[in-house]
């Protein structure tokens, strides 16, 4: 079975979202050499999501099956599958292969590979055929693009660190932030931001988190840990901090930057090695999202509430409890 979100505007739209429906999974592909098997266990729900069935981006391929930042086990392998076993508790992240041949592939940066191929909505190698995401019982994936999730993680909880976990921690450790004693800004304590509270607490950080929300100091300071709680709405607390998202590009005055050697910075997810790093660093560390668990027949309810931030602080869908033990 699978999840999917018609074309908005025909008569599955609700409340302005293309409602979802459920229909026996369209069939994955044959296993090519290589590839595994994998029945979905949970799939988180990522505000990338919301975009792409919303159309936002304009690049949604109706139907789409969201979903990346799957858990399941490996049910089945193909030739030349060294990697992994059947029974194998195993992720699957925000994209599922690459060209392997660029610059970026061959310095262990896939995410960031031209030709990347995502997880869902995105074009298969095969030039044709239309990925579809963890929404699903069953995906197939490349064993490169697959990693293990560490025996002491409880699964539902591990789902959102395929996402929102690797794209935190891995900036953390590309630009040396994981070191006890460094300071981590944190703007808004949502799905990303309280990942981050807790990846930067457990390097050792000094972490400030900054919101718009005066109800969200105790949650930050009292229950995840934070060092310090900035509100971003306070003129004075924030006289020295830039915040917002502007709609037209920002600038940045160069004398801003350049005498004190500051740098500006962005980050797409993460590599299939950072995101392996990252699950087992949680796993010793005891690390997982906040989430709230819900079934299949939710996730309409559910994409309406992430549309109002109305989570704390990640939705993680139990595909197959939702499916029952035929699934």
């Amino acid at each position: 079975m699978a999840l999917f979100f018609s074309r908005a505007g025909d008569n599955y739209e609700h409340n302005g979202l293309p409602l979802i429906r459920c229909q026996k999974h369209p069939k994955q592909r044959v296993l090519r050499d290589g590839d595994v098997t994998i029945k979905v266990l949970f799939c988180g729900v990522c505000h990338t999501d919301l975009h792409i069935i919303k159309n936002e981006w304009g690049n949604a391929m109706y139907p789409v099956v969201p979903g990346h930042e799957v858990v399941g086990v490996v049910t089945d392998v193909g030739p030349g599958v060294t990697k992994f076993t059947a029974g194998d508790t195993v992720g699957v992240g925000y994209f599922i292969d690459s060209c392997r041949t660029c610059e970026s592939c061959s310095t262990g940066h896939e995410n960031y590979c031209p030709n990347v191929v995502l997880a869902s909505n995105g074009v298969d190698r095969d030039g044709v055929t239309t990925t579809q995401g963890g929404f699903s019982d069953v995906v197939v994936v490349d064993q490169h693009y697959v990693v293990r999730i560490p025996p002491s993680l409880p699964l539902d909880g591990a789902a959102p660190l395929l996402c929102a976990g690797v794209t935190v921690y891995s900036p953390m450790v590309e630009y040396g932030l994981n070191v006890p004693g460094k300071r981590l800004g944190v703007v808004g304590l949502g799905g990303l931001g309280h990942m981050a509270v807790k990846f930067g607490k457990a390097f050792g950080m000094a972490v400030t988190v900054i919101s718009s929300s005066p109800a969200k100091r105790d949650e930050a300071i009292e229950r995840l840990g934070a060092d310090e709680f900035l509100v971003s709405r306070d003129t004075e607390q924030m006289k020295m901090v830039l915040v917002g998202v502007p709609s037209k590009p920002l600038e940045l005055p160069a004398f801003a930057v350049c005498p004190s050697g500051k740098r500006v910075a962005g980050n797409g997810v993460g590599s299939v090695g950072d995101c392996q790093a990252m699950l087992d660093f949680a796993g010793q560390h005891g690390i997982t999202a906040d989430i709230e668990l819900v079934r299949m027949d939710y996730v309409n309810t559910a994409i309406e509430r992430l549309e109002r931030n109305d989570v704390r602080y990640r939705f993680v869908v139990d595909v197959a409890g939702s499916l029952g033990p035929a699934a």
